[in-house]
C-alpha cells in the first residue's frame, strides 16, 4: 500500500465522528436579526414580521454562528482531521457550496442548539485550484430539542496547483477580460435587456412589486408570473465598498490606465449598492469620479459600458451626463 492509499484510509475513518457536539447559539431567534436579514436581502415576505412572525428558512445556519470568538463545541476528531491534511501538504481551503433541508420554521424566543458530523471524506480529487479532498460535514439544527433544520457545508482542502511561468508576450498584455456573467433561465431576460442598453426591472402580474435581482417567484405574494418594466436610469449610491485586493487589471476604471512605462496596473475601484429611483437596488460599479470620492447619497446615472467584443455591462456614472442611458 502507498503513502496516498494509506493516508485515504486514514481519511475515511473520520467518516461518521463528530465534528461539533452540543453546540449552543450565541442568540435566541430574535426579530432584530430577522429584521436586518430582511433589509439586507431586500426580502419582503409579510411573514418575517408582527406578532406570527416566523424566521427566514434560510437564516438557519445564522443562528449558529459563533463570531469572531468561535464556538467552544467543535470536536477534536474534526481538529485532528484538518491537522491530518496540513501535515499531507492541503494547507489551503476554500468553501465550495452548502445544502440546507427545513423541517419547521423557527420564530422569535427559540433557543438553537447544534450537533454536527463529518459525513464525508472524498477521494483524492484534482481541480482547477489544486489536488485535495472534499470534506463534508452535516448539522442538524434543533429549536427547543426539535429538529428544525439540516445544513451540509463542503470544503476543499488542497495543495495550490503550480502555475505555469507566463511567456513573456502573456506578461505585456496590457489587459485581462472581466469574467463572464452566469446567465441562467431566471436572468436570461435581464441580461438580453443588457445587450440592448434597457435595464429591465421585473414586476410580478400579481401584488405589482417590482423586484431585483431577478427571481422566479414573487416574494411577496408567491406569484409565478411577472412582465418587466425600464429603469429610468437615475439613482443615488445607498452603500459602497473600495475594492483594493486582490488587485484585478480588469476591473481598472479606464481601458487607457497605463502609466509612463506603458504598464498597466490594477487599481482600487468603488463597488455599490445604487438604489434605484424605481425603488429597488442593484450591485454595479461607480465610475466617473475616483474611488475615494464616492459618497452615500451621491446621484449617479445609469451607463451601459462595453469591455470586450462579447460583453456590455450596466454601470453607473457619478456627476452629470450628456449620453443618457445608453
Amino acid at each position: 500500500m502507498d503513502a496516498l492509499d494509506e493516508l485515504g484510509l486514514r481519511l475515511k475513518a473520520y467518516e461518521g465522528r463528530a465534528a461539533a457536539v452540543a453546540g449552543v447559539g450565541k442568540d435566541s431567534v430574535n426579530e432584530p436579526m430577522i429584521r436586518h436579514w430582511c433589509e439586507a436581502m431586500g426580502d419582503t415576505n409579510p411573514a418575517y414580521e408582527g406578532p406570527d412572525a416566523v424566521a427566514p428558512p434560510t437564516m438557519l445556519q445564522a443562528w449558529t454562528m459563533g463570531g469572531l470568538s468561535g464556538h467552544t463545541g467543535r470536536s477534536g476528531a474534526f481538529d485532528e482531521l484538518l491537522g491530518l491534511l496540513d501535515d499531507a501538504g492541503y494547507t489551503s481551503v476554500v468553501a465550495t457550496d452548502c445544502e440546507q433541508e427545513y423541517v419547521r420554521p423557527l420564530r422569535p424566543g427559540d433557543e438553537i442548539t447544534f450537533d454536527a458530523v463529518i459525513e464525508s471524506v472524498s477521494e483524492r480529487k484534482t481541480t482547477k485550484l489544486g489536488t485535495g479532498h472534499f470534506v463534508t460535514t452535516r448539522m442538524d439544527v434543533r429549536a427547543g430539542g426539535e429538529l428544525a433544520g439540516t445544513h451540509r457545508f463542503r470544503i476543499l482542502k488542497y495543495a495550490p496547483a503550480r502555475r505555469k511561468p507566463k511567456e513573456s508576450k502573456e506578461l505585456e498584455e496590457p489587459r485581462s477580460r472581466r469574467p463572464r456573467p452566469v446567465v441562467n433561465r431566471d436572468n436570461a431576460g435581464f441580461w438580453e435587456g443588457v445587450e440592448q442598453h434597457r435595464l429591465l426591472i421585473q414586476r410580478c402580474t400579481g401584488c405589482r412589486e417590482l423586484r431585483f435581482p431577478w427571481l422566479p417567484g414573487c416574494n411577496g405574494c408567491g406569484c409565478l408570473e411577472w412582465d418587466t418594466v425600464e429603469a429610468s436610469g437615475e439613482g443615488t449610491v445607498y452603500s459602497y465598498v473600495v475594492m483594493h485586493y486582490p488587485p484585478f487589471p480588469a476591473f481598472t476604471e479606464s481601458d487607457h490606465a497605463a502609466d509612463a512605462a506603458g504598464s498597466y496596473a490594477a487599481r482600487p475601484y468603488a463597488v455599490g449598492l445604487i438604489e434605484l429611483a424605481e425603488g429597488v437596488r442593484i450591485v454595479s460599479n461607480v465610475i466617473g469620479v475616483p474611488y475615494d470620492k464616492v459618497r452615500i447619497g451621491m446621484p449617479v446615472r445609469l451607463q451601459f459600458e462595453r469591455y470586450d467584443e462579447e460583453l456590455v455591462l450596466p454601470v453607473f456614472r457619478a456627476g452629470e451626463t450628456d449620453g443618457g442611458g445608453s
